[in-house]
């Protein structure tokens, strides 16, 4: 597919796609965070896109997915507290460090692009590789990395700056 049919095709279904993250999310900033996730990845699967009958129909089936993923990750992050972090051969002081620098983590994480945050997350929470990860957003696995890297790079500066 070339750039302008792209565009076309990406105008004539954005809103659509932006009308469904509202009614899964319920805010307008994230919708559109999930509504441009999505037309990048199918920017990144646009050369297979004409292997599909509908790409409104599969965009819309990427954005139930994300948005979903998203409500998964805010509930499973939602109350840090009570995650047990004391370990035995630690002292309480050791767990509060350990805790506080938790939630400096996951402060910066969300702060990424949403393609990075999305990567890093399927990588080190999700667990999966990168060549599964170019699968699932239709990526070539160099971008994978490099969005890895990336967004190491950025947690690290960012981390650095807080303390």
């Amino acid at each position: 597919m070339e750039r302008k049919e792209f565009e076309t095709e990406a105008q004539k279904i954005r809103g659509h796609l932006h009308r469904q993250a509202v009614r899964y999310l319920h805010n307008k900033d994230d919708a559109e965070d999930v509504t441009q996730e999505v037309l990048l990845k199918l920017w990144c699967m646009r050369l297979q896109l004409e292997e599909y009958n509908s790409i409104e129909a599969l965009a819309l089936v990427i954005t139930k997915h994300l948005c979903l993923n998203r409500l998964r990750l805010v509930t499973s992050f939602k109350d840090i507290d009570d995650l047990d972090m004391i370990d035995e051969n630690n002292s309480p002081e050791a767990s509060l460090i350990k805790k506080d620098d938790y939630k400096k983590l996951m402060t910066i994480i969300n702060k990424l692009p949403d393609v990075q945050q999305a990567t890093l997350r399927m990588k080190h929470i999700d667990g999966l590789e990168t060549n599964e990860i170019a699968r699932i957003t239709g990526c070539e696995e160099v971008t994978v990395r490099t969005n890895l890297s990336r967004a190491r790079k950025k947690i690290k500066e960012l981390f650095i700056q807080q303390e």
